[in-house]
């Protein structure tokens, strides 16, 4: 595929090369060479032959945009994770979400001839949940990607979460998704100090032709970094569960969580929880028995609870 795409390269210059110019160039013999030419071709690509004296190899001009250079495993991947990135936010206008919904639409007209009635098949039997998230730009996560690329600060206003809004200037230095959400983490110059920002809250982004010096990050990740903003009033929880990590990691789909698979079939979990009911409400979902092994006081609360339960479990049968 490497050797296919240096083909399409060289032929995508517009520039007419002899056989021997494109062998020598691709350092393959001129067999093979017109093997992958038959491979583009198949994929889609119209590469015009001259033979003989003189004749030479050139991809036809007039088309828009050539058709994907995909193979079938690709061209689903592609389809699956713009419907999954569809169903995520509300469809605004100038959206990612709406961009992927309209992308999704249409992605089958540029692939190859061989896999666009696949991919039609492929999109009609597909059918994606709706989940609530926030819709974020398109314009501005391309203006943010461009400003880190060229080092260039950014200025914008931004409505924080209680409501407050303030003028920002900064060095944004990574754009992150966890959990639904858009983050930019950058470096604030007015703070001077490290800041993550929702991207769905930034209006009025401007990128300045100001360059800027690449920080060391305050963290091994940008995720890392949010997380432990995220995590300030919550506790690590360790949970050891008599089950497979794939059951358990069904029960905790919706917490972030590490798992580890131990021995005897069972998984270690690690969270970070603000209460003890959250826990619990995930627990529930697996029939297993499981040991909260940290913090002291979740595994009280929850032997108290576990009391309660019992007790009116009692009074109920002895009616």
């Amino acid at each position: 595929m490497r050797r296919v795409l240096g083909l399409l390269a060289a032929l995508q210059t517009g520039k007419p090369f002899s056989g021997d110019e494109l062998a020598t160039r691709l350092d393959v013999t001129p067999r093979t060479l017109r093997r992958d030419v038959d491979r583009l071709r198949g994929y889609g690509y119209p590469v015009e032959t001259q033979p003989g004296p003189g004749g030479y190899y050139r991809l036809a001009a007039g088309r828009a945009m050539p058709p994907l250079l995909l193979d079938d495993d690709e061209a689903i991947a592609t389809l699956l994770g713009l419907a999954t990135l569809a169903a995520t936010g509300s469809a605004s206008e100038g959206s990612v979400d709406d961009a992927a919904t309209r992308a999704y639409g249409k992605v089958d007209q540029f692939l190859p001839k061989r896999l666009r009635p696949r991919a039609v098949a492929l999109r009609a039997s597909l059918e994606t949940s709706p989940m609530l998230a926030p819709s974020t730009s398109a314009d501005t996560m391309s203006t943010l990607a461009e400003a880190i690329h060229h080092r260039h600060v950014v200025t914008f206003d931004y409505v924080g979460a209680t409501g407050t809004a303030t003028a920002r200037r900064v060095e944004p230095h990574r754009q992150i998704h966890l959990h639904l959400r858009w983050y930019l983490l950058a470096w604030d110059v007015e703070k001077d100090d490290w800041r993550v920002f929702r991207t769905d809250r930034v209006t009025d982004l401007r990128r300045l032709s100001q360059p800027f010096e690449v920080r060391p990050l305050p963290a091994d990740t940008g995720i890392d970094y949010l997380r432990q903003g995220l995590a300030k009033e919550k506790q690590r929880v360790v949970v050891t569960v008599d089950a497979p990590a794939t059951a358990v990691a069904d029960a905790f789909k919706y917490q972030d969580v590490e798992l580890t698979a131990m021995a005897g079939n069972r998984t270690r979990a690690v969270l970070v929880l603000d209460t003890w009911q959250w826990l619990l409400q995930s627990l529930a979902f697996l029939d297993a028995d499981f040991t909260i092994d940290e913090p002291v006081e979740f595994r009280e609360m929850c032997h108290r609870f576990g009391t309660r339960l019992t007790r009116l479990s009692d009074r109920t049968t002895s009616r």
